[in-house]
């Protein structure tokens, strides 16, 4: 009796493996022509040290739109610019959503970001906010000043630091110099002294969100990894996260606070912005205002 009972659920088995192969294979005809996967990881062990010189080789054998299969997802890879400008110019569409890597999930940040939102409403219209009160030619024209009065102190940095023999570290003065550009475009202040050496957190917490979101992630891969975890990249970005979100809403209220004693109204970002949470709150608060404004730090 045992033995039949587990012939019987063998045969299950294999019809349930069986369509499952058939059903996986079935939608899989319509992919590009691509290398065999391996069983669960697919392709992975193909891109190698170096992705780039990897995808370029196969490009040679499977043609300029391959398909390969990365752990659990599937992946086009476009190795031809004529082809690509041509699927990004009539289905821009359908390639406009990004794919939401794990890392970015952190806080909810992909869920306010205009960088991660797909195409919906939402996105339109913080879209629009951010052509308005950042990109458009007024804008750039206003804030053409601050662009002047910022190469003018990068400019005395390098000649005081010529009068008193000392080495420009160039990497350390650029960034201090585009920190307060941006810093002055959205909040009307600086955030680091050029003409001091004292270490910026705000650089580091940067870096760090930088090189996090650089690192290979299995869960990108193996979405079912998602509530495990096993690389730390996650916790480390709600770490890193959380800092910067700190920091924005300190300034966002300190320019309320600003605003409640009548200081002087500043024609900043951040001013417009609070304007048009006053107008209509539906399409900004105090959480878009502060996602958009770490879009605006991070990239």
């Amino acid at each position: 009796m045992d033995y039949c009972t587990l012939v019987f659920g063998s045969f299950i088995a294999l019809i349930f493996l069986y369509t499952l192969a058939r059903i996986c294979s079935r939608g899989s005809k319509k992919l590009p022509p691509g290398p065999s996967p391996w069983p669960i990881i697919g392709s992975l062990h193909l891109l190698g040290a170096k992705p780039h010189v990897s995808l370029a080789s196969l490009a040679n054998i499977y043609g300029p739109i391959m398909s390969l299969k990365l752990g659990q997802i599937n992946t086009v890879v476009i190795s031809s610019s004529t082809i690509a400008k041509q699927v990004l110019k009539n289905q821009d569409q359908a390639f406009s959503t990004r794919f939401i890597l794990d890392a970015v999930q952190a806080h909810n940040y992909c869920k306010f970001s205009i960088a991660w939102l797909p195409l919906d409403p939402q996105w339109r219209t913080l879209r629009r906010i951010l052509n308005t009160t950042l990109l458009s030619p007024n804008r750039l024209d206003a804030n053409q000043h601050l662009r002047s009065q910022k190469v003018k102190e990068l400019i005395a940095y390098c000649e005081k630091c010529s009068q008193e023999g000392e080495a420009v570290e160039i990497g350390q003065a650029v960034f201090k110099t585009n920190l307060n550009l941006l810093s002055n475009t959205l909040f009307s202040k600086d955030l680091a002294d050029l003409f001091s050496d004292s270490k910026i957190e705000l650089k580091d917490v940067i870096w760090s969100i930088m090189a996090e979101i650089g690192k290979p992630n299995l869960v990108d891969y193996f979405p079912i990894l998602g509530n495990i975890d096993l690389q730390g990249i996650r916790h480390r970005m709600s770490i890193h996260f959380g800092k910067l979100s700190k920091f924005s809403d300190d300034l966002i209220n300190e320019r309320l606070e600003e605003k409640k004693r009548g200081d002087f109204e500043r024609s900043d970002v951040l001013e417009a912005l609070l304007s048009i949470t006053e107008k209509d709150p539906r399409d900004m608060d105090h959480t878009r205002i502060k996602y958009m404004l770490l879009v605006r730090i991070l990239f």
